[in-house]
């Protein structure tokens, strides 16, 4: 077993790795627990599995120009977006991506390294419901006046 394989067995993220057609190379032990699904039960399947329907379409729109023209806006950034589990509860993510290219310079895959972020979110969304309803009761007080 390589250093490289050692790493991606012990990390405590999620590490996932899809080629250019969007099946499944790569699913370490962490991506199991978060999402529940086996190693042999993803590899060689579509990331379906952890996109919820509802994004789908979007999902592989951009999934598809990334493959196409080889750059993606988010390579530095930490994105939060919805997921699905294996028994079909749906959680919040937040993960980097990066693309494997070939030496020909041609996108192979592309690789994703998420953790759960759930908690996160529900706290954002109260936050924001929060400020929602105390700008609500701002501008009552106003009319009031």
């Amino acid at each position: 077993m390589s250093i490289y394989e050692k790493i991606v067995g012990a990390a405590a993220d999620a590490i996932v790795l899809a080629r250019a057609d969007g099946t499944i190379e790569l699913w370490n032990p962490s991506a199991e627990k978060l999402f529940g699904f086996t190693e042999t039960e993803t590899l060689g399947q579509s990331l379906d599995l952890i996109i919820p329907e509802k994004y789908r379409e979007q999902h592989w729109a951009g999934y598809r120009e990334v493959m196409r023209t080889g750059r993606t806006d988010y390579g530095d950034q930490v994105l939060r977006v919805p997921a699905v589990r294996k028994d079909g509860s749906r959680f919040s993510i937040a993960f980097t991506v990066g693309l494997l290219t070939g030496k020909d310079g041609h996108v192979e895959g592309i690789f994703a390294i998420m953790r759960d972020d759930t908690e996160t979110f529900n706290t954002q969304k109260a936050l924001r419901d929060r400020i929602k309803q105390l700008e609500h009761a701002l501008e009552k007080a106003k009319v009031e006046r």
